[in-house]
């Protein structure tokens, strides 16, 4: 199947589960909340890469594993692990494609900004809800998304830069729905940044010539 097919496919799918299957039954919500990823690592399995510093078992790897997270959320602390799982083996695939730059490397500051501002919320509402357990786990899993996100803008990959993005402000709109207060549309704003983030993360492997996006 050819990759610009294989995308709208992906594209259709995502529209399928985010805006047409209904919460029950469960099984078949989860059904069709797989299929889109599914699609997207046979995505990644097709890219063709170049180059002699490649990073696509890895990448490939962590949508195996952030698939694993979807189908198992529901079960919050099991569903976060995997993803977190996930996330540090993107964290070694992107450092596979490190590039230097000190105003990349700059990128830490936001990130880690973003980690205290964000942290400082969650741990307050967490706390009041009586949730205390969720803290250690939720704060550390911030953490390493920021991480993720820091080392794939060191690739200077557009692609792993929008992805890494994507998901981080994906899971801050999870996170604020699920603990602080309720966002609007947050089925749609999660699910489509979601869909988003893990289709360019898959697309990031594509080519090293790729990694020169940013300077």
């Amino acid at each position: 199947m050819k990759l610009k097919y294989l995308s709208i496919l992906i594209l259709l799918m995502s529209i399928v589960y985010i805006f047409f299957i209904p919460s029950e039954p469960f099984v078949l919500k989860i059904l069709f909340k797989l299929i889109p990823m599914w699609l997207i690592i046979y995505y990644a399995f097709m890219q063709k890469t170049e180059g002699v510093r490649q990073n696509k078992g890895l990448i490939l790897t962590g949508l195996f594993f952030c698939m694993l997270g979807d189908g198992l959320l529901h079960w919050f602390v099991i569903g976060l692990s995997c993803f977190l799982v996930g996330h540090i083996i993107y964290t070694f695939g992107f450092l596979k494609q490190w590039t230097f730059s000190k105003l990349r490397c700059l990128s830490i500051v936001p990130l880690f900004a973003f980690d205290l501002i964000m942290g400082e919320k969650l741990i307050d509402a967490l706390q009041l809800s009586g949730k205390d357990e969720l803290i250690v786990p939720v704060l550390f899993y911030i953490g390493a998304i920021s991480i993720m996100a820091w080392a794939a803008f060191m690739t200077g990959n557009l692609y792993a830069v929008f992805g890494s993005l994507l998901f981080v402000i994906s899971d801050t709109i999870l996170s604020w729905n699920m603990f602080i207060s309720n966002v609007p549309y947050s089925h749609f704003l999660i699910m489509a940044t979601y869909y988003s983030a893990q289709y360019c993360i898959a697309s990031s492997i594509r080519k090293t010539s790729l990694q020169s996006g940013i300077g």
